[in-house]
């Protein structure tokens, strides 16, 4: 007997149902989805520093330190990580 799933196939799930894709078609999805998600959470997190700054300021405090940083991408973790293991 054949094999139920495909090597060069893969299952995805689209809300209720299991669809078999090609891996590549899969992967090219998967990629476009977390740069969507990327750009999303960016785009949250800037509006947040200006919605807590326009807090602050309205509450008479001092605009927060630190606040304006960005977190480090992975390629710069990756480059962190491997100066600290020397």
């Amino acid at each position: 007997p054949s094999p139920p799933f495909s090597p060069e196939k893969a299952m995805v799930c689209f809300g209720s149902m299991f669809i078999e894709l090609p891996k590549a078609k899969t992967r090219e999805m998967l990629r476009q989805d977390q740069e969507e998600l990327d750009e999303e959470i960016n785009n949250l997190r800037k509006e947040l520093r200006v919605k807590v700054n326009r807090l602050y300021e309205a509450q008479g405090k001092p605009e927060l330190k630190g606040f304006n940083l960005n977190p480090m991408s992975a390629e710069e973790m990756k480059l962190i990580n491997r100066i600290l293991e020397g």
